[in-house]
């Protein structure tokens, strides 16, 4: 196999990395804000479902996660499984499983903001709905974005578990490569690809670190 065609396959299994990455961004991050507000509910009930529920997504591992949902419905309900659910299961694992993640950071940011801002923005005038998004908002973000870094540069590691549902991301092409080849070749271009994605994340949440940084 030619050097060429190496990394043209690699590829093919780069877009499947980037896409389970944006996929699971585009899901978990607002299911993480509703079981945030659950969490932090005047319901106890509420509160104890959304508890109960990140302790379990956070205490088990996320490939039984992504087992559970690819082969749950099979097991469970009787209902048949198609090739193409394996990128859906990924998605919706991974999805689930970051979602508690930016929940916990969500309340932890939420409750570190001092309620006094309130009072004093509505000794100014503002409704409780406008201090929200023109006080509260940017400075909960910015406390909250070095958490949520972290974060986003574990998912892009995380992807590679998508292989246990056979989805054939970028390091799983990578150990077929090196497997029938012979040759830690494929390995190190996919490292190259996970540190140059990873370089990116860092540098565009860092350019947003920045922007708020004046910002208290």
């Amino acid at each position: 196999m030619s050097i060429l065609t190496m990394i043209q396959q690699l590829l093919e299994g780069m877009v499947i990395s980037i896409q389970i990455f944006f996929a699971t961004l585009l899901f978990a991050i607002p299911l993480g804000a509703v079981i945030c507000y659950g969490r932090l509910s005047k319901n106890k009930f509420i509160r104890e479902i959304t508890r109960l529920y990140i302790s379990l997504m956070r205490g088990t591992p996320l490939v039984l996660q992504l087992l559970v949902v690819y082969f749950g419905p099979y097991y469970l309900l009787g209902i048949s499984i198609s090739l193409s659910y394996k990128m859906i299961a990924v998605i919706i694992g991974f999805s689930i499983n970051y979602a508690a993640y930016f929940a916990e950071i969500y309340r932890g940011g939420i409750l570190s903001i001092d309620e006094k801002l309130y009072e004093a923005a509505m000794v100014f005038g503002y409704s409780r709905r406008h201090t929200f998004f023109i006080i509260i908002l940017p400075l909960l973000i910015k406390r909250i974005l070095p958490a949520i870094t972290n974060e986003v540069i574990t998912l892009v590691k995380d992807t590679t578990l998508a292989f246990v549902l056979a989805v054939a991301e970028v390091f799983t092409i990578a150990k077929q490569i090196a497997s029938s080849q012979t040759t830690m070749l494929p390995f190190m271009i996919a490292g190259v690809f996970y540190f140059v994605f990873n370089y990116l994340v860092q540098y565009i949440m860092e350019y947003f670190e920045k922007k708020l940084s004046d910002y208290e």
